[in-house]
């Protein structure tokens, strides 16, 4: 049985709640990522995604220039616009029931987290992915 261990990312990157929004969007390009867990005291207390901050930021019909634009990001706080209830798994569960669950709730990838409620790593759609090639090549052979 796959497990969603074998597959997870482990050691995610974080941000703090209190980074800024323009914060976020920089680790989120430096790092080539799409999704960040938020921690609060070093505990895991949330998720910000580029979906999140796109929704969250001033729209192109605003009469905001680039610059206030900017300006507005880098005091907005990463937990104005995270998401502080996000879907999570744990490592021990079967890949199957992570992908139910996310094909049912229309998601994107789950935090992974222990039985404390620790963040030990992400499973995205990459990972989904990467598992599907080598489970299909195994059965080619």
């Amino acid at each position: 049985m796959q497990t969603v261990a074998q597959w997870m990312t482990k050691n995610p990157i974080t941000i703090d709640k209190d980074a800024s929004i323009i914060e976020a969007i920089h680790l989120l390009k430096e790092k080539n990522i799409r999704r960040l867990p938020v921690t609060c005291n070093g505990k895991f207390c949330g998720l910000i995604t580029d979906r999140m901050i796109k929704e969250y930021s001033p729209g192109k019909g605003t009469p905001l220039d680039t610059w206030e634009v900017h300006y507005v990001l880098s005091k907005a706080k990463v937990y104005d616009a995270m998401n502080p209830t996000p879907y999570t798994i744990t490592p021990d569960a079967p890949l199957c029931r992570a992908a139910q669950l996310v094909h049912d709730k229309k998601l994107y990838g789950l935090c992974v987290t222990d039985a404390e409620g620790d963040l030990v790593g992400l499973l995205t759609t990459t990972n989904f992915m990467e598992a599907l090639i080598a489970i299909c090549s195994l059965q080619q052979r």
